[in-house]
C-alpha cells in the first residue's frame, strides 16, 4: 500500500549504511586501543550482557507466573496453525543453535559472510542413499551440505529418521564480521605508525556515514509514521486479536517498562551517580527508530550519532560496543522468550515444576544471545524454549498475530540495553582510556617527526582523542645574570 512506501524506502536507507557502519565502527574503534585494553573492554562488556539478558529473563519468568497471562481458551477461539507441528519438519535443537552461533562467528569466507549466515536444518533421510542420523543424536552432525540436498531427496510422509545438515541463508552474518573486524582492528593498531593510513581510511569511512545519517534524520518523522501506519492498515481484525491476547501483550509491555524505568535506571545510576534520566531522554530519537523498524541494526547510525553528539560517550567505546550488542545482547528478546514459553504452557495446561522454570530461564538468556537483529528474529528461538520443556509447538502460532506489535516493544529494550552498557564501560574503563590517549600522544612509534613539526597535523592528532587527558609541560632555560 502507498502509505507504507516512505517507509519502506526509509528502512532501505538505514539498511544500506549498516554493513559499512559496522565494519569502519569496529576497525577504528579497536585499533585506537591497545590490545590489552581491547581485551579487558571486551570482557566488561560480555559480562554485562550475560547479566542483564539474565535478569530479563528471570524478571519475565516472574511475570509470567505472578500475571499468568495463559489462558486455555485462546487454544479454542484462536486459529492455530498446525504446519509447525508438522511431522516433516523437525525443530532445531539449543545445541544446534549455540553451533550455529559458533560457525558465524568463525566463518569460513569473509565475502560470504557480508551476504549469507549459516544455519542447521533437518531433513529426512533417503533410504539407502544418504547416512542416517538418529533423531535423538545432537553431537553427530554433517558439517557440509547445500540446500539442494533437501530438494533432491524424497520426503516421506513420517520419517523416523533425519539428516542434519548445514545450509546458507541469505543475510548478513553480522556475527562474522564483528568477529573478524575486532581482531583486525586490534592488530592493526600493534603495527604503529605503518598501519596510521589504514586507521586513517577507516575513520574517514565511518565520519562519512554518519554524515550521511545526519541527512537521513530530516525523514525520520515522515519514514516512522508510514511503517507504523502501514503495519497497524495490513493487520486484520486488530481489535479481536488485541482483546484475545491483551494480557500476554500486557505483561510484555509492564516487563519492558520495568526494566527500562526502574532496572536500567537502578544500573545507571549505581555505576555513575548521574542522573539517568537525563541519559534516557537523550535517546528518544534511537528509540522511535528501533520501535518503527523492529531492528536493532536498522537504528545503529541514529544511535551511534546520538550516543558520540549528544551524550558525549567516547567513541572508542561506543564503535567497540554498539555493533557487538547489536547482534548478542537481546534483553527484550531474553524477556519475551521467557513469557511466551509459560504463556504457551498455561494455555496448554501444562504445570511447570522448578526444574522446567529454571530451563526456561537459562534458554531464554542463552537463544536471546544467539538472536539476529532483524524482526521477528524471537519467534524462531521460541520454538527452542517450547521444545526444552516438552510444550506443543503449534500453539505458538498464535503469537505471530501480536508479533508485529510486541516485537517492536522489546526491540527498544535491546536498543537501550546497548547504549546503556556503553556508558556503563566507558566509565569503568576510563583510567584504561586515559593512559592509553597518554601512550598514544607520546608514543615516538606513532609520531613521525613531520607531525612533529607540523602544528596543523599535531592538531588533528589531539583531536581524535577528545575525552583524553592533555599534559602541558613547559620547561624553562634559567638565565644568568650578568
Amino acid at each position: 500500500m502507498l502509505i507504507a512506501y516512505p517507509g519502506e524506502l526509509f528502512m532501505r536507507v538505514l539498511k544500506l549504511m549498516i554493513l559499512p557502519l559496522v565494519i569502519a565502527s569496529l576497525i577504528s574503534g579497536s585499533s585506537s586501543l591497545n590490545a590489552k585494553l581491547n581485551g579487558k573492554i571486551a570482557l566488561r562488556t560480555f559480562v554485562y550482557f550475560l547479566v542483564t539478558s539474565l535478569l530479563n529473563a528471570i524478571l519475565g519468568t516472574l511475570l509470567a507466573l505472578a500475571i499468568h497471562p495463559g489462558n486455555p481458551n485462546l487454544e479454542e477461539t484462536v486459529v492455530v496453525d498446525t504446519t509447525v507441528s508438522s511431522p516433516t519438519v523437525r525443530t532445531v535443537s539449543l545445541m544446534d543453535s549455540i553451533l550455529d552461533l559458533g560457525r558465524n562467528i568463525f566463518p569460513d569466507n569473509i565475502f560470504q559472510a557480508a551476504l549469507q549466515q549459516a544455519h542447521t536444518v533437518y531433513v529426512p533421510s533417503k533410504s539407502g542413499t544418504e547416512a542416517l542420523l538418529p533423531s535423538d543424536s545432537a553431537t553427530n552432525a554433517s558439517t557440509t551440505s547445500t540446500p539442494a540436498v533437501a530438494s533432491l531427496t524424497q520426503w516421506p510422509e513420517q520419517p523416523n529418521e533425519w539428516t542434519r545438515v548445514v545450509e546458507y541463508r541469505p543475510g548478513t552474518n553480522s556475527l562474522g564480521i564483528v568477529f573478524f573486524c575486532l581482531v583486525f582492528g586490534t592488530l592493526l593498531g600493534t603495527i604503529g605508525s605503518r598501519g596510521y593510513v589504514v586507521v586513517q581510511f577507516f575513520s574517514a569511512i565511518f565520519e562519512v556515514i554518519m554524515r550521511m545519517v545526519t541527512g537521513v534524520m530530516w525523514l525520520t518523522p515522515i519514514g516512522i509514521s508510514s511503517l507504523i501506519a502501514g503495519k497497524i492498515l495490513s493487520v486484520q481484525d486488530i481489535a479481536f486479536v488485541m482483546t484475545q491476547l491483551a494480557w500476554f501483550i500486557f505483561t510484555i509491555a509492564l516487563g519492558v517498562l520495568l526494566y527500562q524505568w526502574v532496572i536500567l535506571q537502578a544500573i545507571y545510576f549505581v555505576f555513575l551517580r548521574k542522573n539517568p534520566f537525563k541519559f534516557y531522554l537523550g535517546l528518544v530519537q534511537p528509540i522511535l527508530t528501533g520501535f518503527a523498524t523492529a531492528s536493532t541494526a536498522a537504528a545503529l547510525p541514529l544511535t551511534f550519532r546520538c550516543m558520540n553528539e549528544r551524550l558525549k560517550i567516547d567513541s572508542r567505546i561506543t564503535r567497540f560496543v554498539l555493533p557487538i550488542g547489536c547482534n548478542i545482547n537481546m534483553d527484550g528478546t531474553a524477556l519475551f522468550i521467557a513469557v511466551a514459553s509459560i504463556f504457551v504452557a498455561q494455555m496448554s495446561n501444562m504445570a511447570l515444576n522448578a526444574g522446567q522454570v529454571v530451563t526456561v530461564i537459562l534458554t531464554s538468556t542463552a537463544a536471546s544471545m544467539s538472536s539476529a537483529s532483524i524482526p521477528s528474529a524471537a519467534l524462531v528461538l521460541l520454538l527452542i524454549a517450547l521444545s526444552a520443556i516438552d510444550a506443543p509447538i503449534n500453539n505458538a502460532t498464535i503469537l505471530f498475530a501480536v508479533d508485529w506489535f510486541v516485537d517492536r516493544i522489546r526491540t527498544t529494550n535491546n536498543l537501550l540495553g546497548d547504549c546503556y552498557a556503553a556508558a556503563i564501560v566507558e566509565y569503568l574503563s576510563r583510567h584504561e582510556l586515559q593512559a592509553s590517549d597518554i601512550d598514544a600522544y607520546y608514543k615516538d612509534d606513532d609520531v613521525t617527526s613531520d607531525d612533529q613539526c607540523d602544528p596543523e597535523a599535531n592538531g588533528k592528532r589531539k583531536s581524535s582523542f577528545p575525552n583524553s587527558v592533555i599534559l602541558n609541560v613547559e620547561v624553562s632555560t634559567p638565565v644568568s645574570n650578568p
